[in-house]
């Protein structure tokens, strides 16, 4: 068994239609925002835009500085320093309410995540780091875990790259000064948490909230659901 877990969260661990809960999650982030004279649909193509930019960070500073860079330059460093309170309340008190457009809680999740603890691997819950901490704390107690279950989780405020570019993956294995043979990344997205196999990490392909957006031979990597999973690790 692989000792250095690397392991998704939305639509692997957490049970949910990707699409779908980005879609809902900004029309609520908007609808929050708009009594304050944030335009819906400009402010959702704008956070889309500082996700593309996060997509494409080169490595000198976090995803979160990006982010924020990217808000500032379009609406202003002013209004966003005096705004920034709003969209922080929403991530910390309204963002819990996104959970009805998740799929709810996998119980195989739990037995997994178990399972790999008493095994003594090191978990790092390598989700794509385009979120607040407290969102990402938010969606993992979603999937029926907690944040202390994880050696690392990366959030945009603790990383520098993101999925799938492979510098996301090879930052996580020079911080826990592991070589790509000994570890494996679980995640349900072909393009995304497949890209790791570049770095020699062993990979699996969780196919059930499968994300195969350019219709790829998975056959390509060991796939199946969570049982397959766990006999899988196991080997």
């Amino acid at each position: 068994m692989k000792k250095f877990v690397c392991i998704d969260l939305d639509g692997t661990l957490l049970p949910m239609d990707n699409d779908y809960f980005i879609k809902m999650y900004l029309k609520e982030l908007a609808a929050k925002m708009a009594p304050y004279g944030y335009d819906p649909q400009e402010l959702i193509k704008t956070v889309w835009a500082g996700v593309y930019a996060m997509f494409e960070n080169d490595g000198s500073q976090t995803n979160e500085e990006l982010f924020w860079k990217l808000m500032n330059e379009h609406y202003g460093e002013a209004r966003v320093k005096k705004d920034y309170r709003l969209f922080d309340e929403f991530y910390s008190e309204d963002f819990d309410a996104m959970k009805k457009y998740t799929d709810g809680c996998d119980p195989d999740a739990k037995v997994l995540i178990d399972g790999l603890k008493k095994s003594g691997c090191q978990i790092v819950l390598a989700t794509s780091p385009v979120f607040p901490q407290v969102a990402t704390y938010t969606r993992i107690r979603w999937a029926g875990l907690k944040p202390s279950d994880f050696d690392w989780i990366t959030t945009y405020e603790n990383v520098i790259h993101t999925k799938p570019n492979p510098l996301y993956y090879q930052d996580i294995l020079e911080k826990f000064q592991t070589d790509g043979e000994d570890a494996i990344m679980v995640g349900n997205d072909v393009d995304e948490d497949m890209s790791a196999a570049s770095l020699g990490m062993d990979v699996f392909l969780l196919t059930d909230h499968l994300i195969n957006r350019h219709d790829k031979n998975i056959d390509a990597y060991p796939h199946g659901g969570f049982k397959d999973l766990m006999a899988y690790l196991e080997k």
